[in-house]
């Protein structure tokens, strides 16, 4: 029992003698606004590692009856022009970069769009999601997964909020819808002191079907390398080369290739799960120069391979399911060019674009629309010029009027004669 006792005894003093430690060791009313004070700046210091961005696209748009608009719903009396108004890009951008190799960037996508009753609703999307993680040493090669860009010439990562023309051209929104998709990268580029460091080269793999989920198990190769040097203090200049290897899920056994200007079909039942090649080739140009009448840019990009398809269509993927249709697989082909000159030291330019787009190179004119041919093969050129003026840095008014012509064909009723698919664009742009 007294050993007991003293047990208890010893306990009761261990817990007093800590508990008066405790007290000893209350921090004083300086030392706690110290506390407080260091608490809240390690709360900013994560805080401005995040960078907040973003822009908005309201604009209107008169097109001719056959035309096609950006925003609203189509033309709802084929025999008028019609116009509408709306939002065609409201993105908003999240980057956490804190000094480290390491950023992360998540940009959203809101528009305007009509659901299947053609009610107008907003829409919400994932444009971009991705880590980037640069090499420790010279800060100028990296690795890049998620959903961002293709590396695939100049025009798919020039940013929606710097284009001249309202849209891309349309062989690059056809060959690459959304621009972005879901994949990872390797960029390599020598350090600043390097004789090499004006080459550039990004490679990877991706799932090929833009911004939506993968559907299937084939990758597709995206490689571009390019090349950019100042000239003087007054000009720059920069070339590059890309190449696109991939394919495209066959969901039927018909497969059809084009030759002797007739679809020739291969039925086998093996052709289900297969892939359909899907190959492109890029040569894009760039050059800049500042002189007494403004600064001028001209831009031009070429691309030619092979475009898997649909009778009807010859977009690349861009859906959530695996396709059931048969499939085309055309040569495909096309071109733009565009020149920016800025008036002086004026806030306004002037802009004039050209670009071509064939979707299928073995066919022309009268042969479409024989032996299966369909509207789908008809050529495309678009002459486009505007202007601009950027009232500030945050507001930008852009203008501009869009002269599409098609291929014509006598057996296509349709296009016997030219399209009356004129767009007229007015787009006033706020950037934060």
């Amino acid at each position: 029992m007294k050993k007991q006792i003293i047990l208890v005894f010893a306990f009761a003093v261990a817990i007093f003698s800590a508990k008066a430690q405790i007290q000893d060791e209350e921090p004083t009313p300086l030392e706690k606004v110290e506390q407080t004070v260091s608490v809240h700046d390690q709360l900013l210091s994560k805080l401005s590692a995040f960078k907040f961005s973003g822009y908005l696209q309201p604009q209107f748009q008169w097109g001719e009856q056959s035309a096609s608009l950006k925003v609203g719903t189509g033309n709802t009396n084929s025999t008028h022009p019609f116009n509408r108004i709306g939002i065609r890009r409201g993105r908003l951008k999240l980057v956490y970069d804190d000094g480290s190799i390491a950023t992360g960037t998540i940009q959203l996508n809101i528009v305007d769009k009509s659901n299947a009753s053609g009610v107008s609703q907003a829409v919400v999307q994932l444009k971009e999601a991705y880590l980037n993680v640069k090499d420790p040493w010279t800060l100028r090669s990296s690795i890049q997964a998620g959903v961002f860009d293709r590396p695939f010439g100049n025009e798919i990562s020039y940013s929606s909020s710097l284009l001249e023309s309202p849209e891309r051209s349309k062989i690059v929104q056809t060959l690459f819808p959304e621009e972005c998709d879901l994949g990872a990268k390797v960029t390599l580029q020598a350090p600043v002191s390097s004789p090499l460091n004006f080459i550039k080269v990004d490679a990877g793999f991706f799932a090929g079907n833009a911004i939506n989920p993968e559907t299937d198990n084939r990758k597709d190769f995206i490689g571009h390398i390019g090349a950019a040097k100042p000239i003087g203090n007054i000009a720059k200049w920069g070339l590059g080369a890309s190449y696109y290897n991939g394919g495209v899920y066959q969901g039927s056994s018909n497969v059809n290739t084009f030759s002797s200007g007739a679809w020739v079909t291969d039925a086998s039942s093996t052709n289900v799960g297969k892939y359909a090649k899907r190959e492109y080739f890029g040569l894009d140009g760039q050059f800049s120069m500042e002189s007494t009448i403004g600064f001028t840019q001209v831009r031009a990009e070429y691309i030619w391979g092979t475009q898997p398809g649909t009778a009807s269509s010859t977009s690349s993927p861009n859906r959530s399911a695996v396709t059931t249709d048969d499939t085309y697989i055309r040569k495909t082909s096309g071109w733009y060019a565009i020149l920016v000159q800025d008036l002086g030291k004026s806030p306004f330019s002037v802009v004039a674009k050209y670009d071509v787009y064939d979707p299928n190179t073995k066919i022309k004119k009268d042969e479409i629309g024989l032996n299966s041919t369909t509207k789908a093969e008809i050529a495309y050129n678009t002459l486009g010029f505007g202007t601009l003026w950027r009232v500030n840095p945050a507001v930008r008014v852009q203008l501009f009027y869009e002269i599409v012509k098609n291929e014509k064909t006598a057996n296509l009723s349709a296009y016997t004669g030219d399209l009356k698919d004129n767009v007229f664009t007015a787009r006033l742009q706020f950037k934060f």
